[in-house]
């Protein structure tokens, strides 16, 4: 049975015995990003619910994504962290985010440093569903699933080829990186993780 886990929260794991329910949510306060720019950004800090597996394990993660985002940055989806034998650790999220006045697709990967892409929610609402999938070349591909229909967001091709990890975090993570607005509380669906 899978052992889920929070970081950065001291909230409940939504479920019993291992087994996360249909439909949860995760609440962040203010403050709360997963982060990195030159020279010196580095924030970890987002609640995240997550199980932890070998990375030769990992097949793909989907979940459904909504909520009442309001403040800029307000984020939330899936997320991938690979936890290195040094300590460091590198990761890979997607999801949904404001920006530039509306909810945006938005897919974070942290190799060295974070880059960020973007691209409007097609519905131009607020809710979506991401998909990552451990494709046969060995790279990790992000898609928006509508229906029966999967849109490939963002292909990253670095992720299953890394060195000396020790665990893969698999999760859901929400994220207010502003000050504003009090906490905000993502709401996540059928949530779907598969492994080897």
């Amino acid at each position: 049975m899978t052992q889920y886990k929070f970081i950065n929260s001291d909230a409940e794991v939504p479920g019993e015995g291992g087994s996360i329910p249909p439909f949860f949510s995760i609440t962040t306060p203010p403050s709360t990003d997963v982060w990195e720019k030159p020279p010196s950004t580095s924030r970890f800090s987002a609640p995240i619910l997550y199980q932890s597996m070998p990375l030769e394990s990992f097949r793909r993660a989907r979940v459904a994504i909504n909520a009442q985002w309001k403040h800029l940055y307000d984020q939330g989806g899936l997320i991938l962290v690979l936890r290195k034998s040094d300590g460091s650790q590198k990761w890979v999220k997607a999801g949904v985010e404001i920006t530039h006045g509306k909810p945006h697709l938005g897919v974070v990967a942290k190799d060295r440093w974070a880059d960020w892409s973007l691209l409007p929610v097609p519905s131009g609402g607020g809710a979506a569903t991401i998909e990552m999938v451990r494709e046969a070349d060995e790279s990790l591909w992000i898609y928006l699933v509508e229906g029966v229909q999967k849109a490939p967001i963002r292909e990253v091709t670095w992720l299953f080829k890394e060195a000396d990890v020790t665990e893969l975090w698999v999760g859901t993570y929400a994220a207010r990186p502003g000050q504003e607005g009090g906490d905000l509380s993502v709401e996540f669906g059928h949530f779907n993780v598969e492994t080897a």
